[in-house]
């Protein structure tokens, strides 16, 4: 050590490595913790069973399956349009439920909370990890689907709406994440993140929303499952883009009785702000109590 640094309390071999850095490197850890982890390899079964499954069932019932197989937009609207958002959430439950919970539980975040680093790092570096292995699976799930789609509709009958749909499902992974570490945050054990994000992704919001529309007849915005039906509704012939939704109202007469009934289906462009308004709060929410929380 020389003497014009010999005053410096982190000379040149001992500097704390910037935020940026600490964060690669936390995201690193984290995703190979998660790719070598027993969850990843569940995970990855499910999907392939999930894959298989689907294979099996196009293989033996064909010629009952009509135009969902002599049609890409009504095959992937089907196939990945309503199965990518139980292969969204069940990444989220196996990646998200515990990444903040298990500090607390485990009693590992007490030792990590000693280490220069700040926790906004640890957070974010939790989720991207997470997030990336999320889309390692999510990109499973699509290669099977466009496996199938070539044999039966050709490797050229891709629709472009199915790269919007990526993209509208890559936003809405990133919301469920949010809120799953928001979860995570919120309770100190992690099964209450795995149940509350397993339940309330799966058919909570689904109801929710259901209910709003059905009791206070109003557009259910504030449900994130509303926002979530945009992923398979870009399959259709007439696409919403805009920022308000599609109106059907209909009539249905019961006895003396004409029961009015309204159903809304979210624009593109809205379902996409919905989704980055989820994102954005509930990862905001969950990083503010990491941040408050006490280690003891």
């Amino acid at each position: 050590m020389t003497a014009a640094n010999a005053g410096d309390p982190n000379p040149p071999g001992r500097q704390v490595p910037a935020s940026l850095e600490q964060l690669a490197k936390l995201t690193r850890y984290q995703l190979r913790e998660y790719v070598r982890s027993r969850r990843f390899l569940a995970l990855v079964g499910i999907v392939v069973a999930i894959g298989v499954i689907l294979t099996a069932v196009l293989a033996h019932f064909r010629s009952n399956l009509g135009g969902l197989v002599s049609s890409n937009l009504a095959f992937y609207g089907s196939f990945w349009g309503g199965g990518v958002d139980l292969v969204i959430v069940l990444a989220a439950v196996f990646f998200g439920g515990d990444a903040i919970a298990g500090e607390f539980q485990n009693k590992t975040g007490y030792f990590l909370m000693g280490l220069p680093v700040r926790r906004s790092t640890v957070y974010v570096g939790k989720y991207v990890a997470a997030l990336l292995a999320s889309i390692a699976v999510l990109l499973l799930f699509l290669a099977i689907l466009l496996a199938n789609g070539a044999y039966y509709l050709g490797a050229h009958a891709l629709p472009w709406q199915l790269g919007l749909s990526l993209v509208i499902a890559l936003v809405y992974l990133g919301a469920v994440l949010g809120a799953t570490f928001l979860f995570s945050s919120l309770f100190k054990t992690s099964a209450y993140g795995f149940v509350l994000t397993a339940i309330l992704f799966l058919f909570g919001f689904t109801l929710i929303g259901e209910l709003i529309t059905a009791l206070v007849k109003i557009e259910p915005w504030m449900v994130i499952s509303y926002a979530e039906s945009t992923i398979g509704s870009v399959f259709s012939t007439s696409i919403n883009w805009g920022l308000h939704p599609t109106v059907t109202t209909t009539s249905m007469t019961v006895g003396r009785r004409t029961v009015t009934s309204t159903t809304y289906a979210s624009g593109v462009a809205e379902g996409i702000v919905i989704m980055l308004g989820y994102l954005v709060l509930t990862a905001a929410a969950g990083l503010w109590l990491f941040e408050h929380e006490e280690f003891t």
